[in-house]
């Protein structure tokens, strides 16, 4: 069987139908980034303290100290799931004991919060986090001060959600007692939906890809895309593309299935396959990581996002030209030496420098971003045709385990707000230097079966390449989506 680039090759490498398939699959992705970054807004976790009901007869100076003081990323602020005992307090208002001079609040007892939460609305006007029903036994015996920002209590208390409130009269604040009402967070996540329904019909236009329908022996179908490329783009085609004999020897070939454990029959692949896993899992925790944590930033929250988001542009653009133009594992290893270097240099950044601190935020996201999308492309050139849909798969599915992961990184901001990114900025350096064991696949034809497979480089008794690029020849699997 001739190969399927050279059998291809009338087609050009960037013409119209190339182009046109290129589009529709980039804009089949825009839905992917209000709905991956939506839960920035619609899972806001805002300011929030115990409620002490309006009814508790306690002078002012023992309503402002019925909450304690906890340390949180390096201050001391109120506490969010914990109050004093308010029976306590009662006793102590109504004997006209003051708070700090004749009582010490340290020790005095502790409960959690029986009445629900107050909620700062300076930023969010609700979100699903300020609506959920969290009753008070699961906390009784062992309230936790970060107990409304864990995303696994989050989504178990979102299943017993039952009922409704309304928003408190004087538009300060929001007071939980119960489940769900109807909030601006419905209205996002509505309108987060219409997006998607524009590209149903990309479904009957994108074209199935040619060289996977001959994978599986579907040379008709395949015949008729290409043709049908031909006449978009205006040249002429062949009259015989895929010769009867030819697809009569390879039918052997063809008739062989995949199976996830193809991933790992050999020390060389397996080898390639764990350590693709760790890529995409890391990166994925660190653009995650960085994505989500854009409320933690110095200044408004949806201008961090904005410029989150803003950031990724030029992330994509650097990504195409070194794709381009310069081998795959050094581009990707510098990549993610920038991205995690940048991070952990955060915490050596001194506390009045905010705007310093949010440059270096946004310098580690267009470095991770830019590798992530990277990363797209060198995993395809590293697997053959027969298992390179499954391998995709397989790296994505590690990328959204890596996307669940993240939050809980967002979230050690509790204990020390550098902790999440001198991890984020180890872990991106760490999968940096692992980066530079992979096989080089720049300037090298797309494999068709395992024998062809690039070897790692701790392999040397195997395939070895240089990633010197031909000057003739091009990454042709950027330039055709076929």
């Amino acid at each position: 069987m001739r190969d399927y680039d050279a059998a291809t090759a009338f087609l050009g490498e960037w013409g119209r139908f190339q182009r046109l398939v290129f589009f529709l699959l980039s804009a089949s992705t825009i839905p992917n980034g209000f709905n991956g970054m939506s839960v920035v807004f619609l899972a806001g976790t805002p300011e929030h303290r115990c409620v002490v009901p309006s009814g508790a007869n306690l002078s002012a100076e023992w309503l402002n100290a019925s909450i304690p003081l906890e340390l949180r990323g390096g201050r001391a602020v109120p506490s969010r799931c914990r109050r004093y005992r308010l029976a306590a307090l009662t006793n102590l208002s109504a004997l006209g004991l003051r708070p700090g001079s004749d009582v010490e609040l340290e020790s005095l007892e502790q409960e959690p919060c029986r009445d629900g939460w107050e909620y700062s609305r300076d930023v969010y006007r609700s979100t699903i986090v300020t609506e959920v029903w969290q009753e008070e036994h699961p906390l009784s015996d062992h309230g936790r001060a970060d107990c409304l920002q864990l995303p696994a209590d989050l989504l178990h208390q979102l299943g017993d959600v039952h009922s409704a409130l309304s928003h408190s009269g004087n538009g300060a604040d929001l007071k939980l007692r119960g489940g769900l009402h109807t909030g601006d967070w419905r209205m996002l996540l509505l309108a987060l939906t219409i997006p998607g329904l524009f590209c149903i019909p990309l479904w009957w236009i994108i074209p199935e890809s040619p060289r996977w329908l001959i994978s599986q022996g579907r040379y008709k179908e395949a015949e008729v895309i290409i043709r049908k490329a031909a006449k978009i783009n205006g040249v002429p085609a062949p009259e015989v593309l895929f010769d009867t004999a030819e697809m009569q020897d390879w039918k052997p070939q063809q008739q062989q299935k995949a199976i996830l454990l193809d991933l790992f029959r050999t020390r060389n692949i397996a080898t390639i396959t764990i350590m693709s896993l760790l890529l995409w899992f890391f990166t994925s925790v660190g653009y995650f990581g960085l994505s989500l944590s854009t409320p933690n930033w110095h200044g408004n929250a949806y201008i961090n996002c904005f410029l989150s988001a803003v950031i990724e542009v030029p992330a994509y653009v650097i990504a195409w030209l070194l794709l381009r133009c310069l081998p795959r594992r050094y581009s990707l290893a510098g990549i993610f030496f920038l991205g995690g270097g940048v991070v952990l240099f955060i915490q050596l950044v001194p506390a009045d420098f905010n705007v310093l601190s949010v440059g270096l935020v946004m310098l580690g996201k267009f470095g991770i971003t830019a590798a992530f999308s990277m990363l797209y492309v060198y995993n395809v050139e590293l697997y053959p045709t027969l298992v390179r849909n499954m391998a995709v798969g397989a790296t994505s599915t590690a990328s959204r385990l890596g996307s669940i992961i993240a939050p809980y990184f967002v979230y050690l901001d509790a204990y020390d707000k550098y902790l999440p990114y001198i991890l984020m900025g180890s872990l991106t350096v760490l999968i940096g230097i692992l980066t530079l064991f992979l096989p080089e696949s720049y300037g090298n034809s797309l494999p068709e079966s395992f024998e062809q497979m690039l070897k790692v480089k701790c392999f040397r008794n195997g395939q070895q390449t240089t990633g010197i690029r031909n000057a003739k020849e091009s990454p042709k699997v950027l330039v055709t989506p076929l």
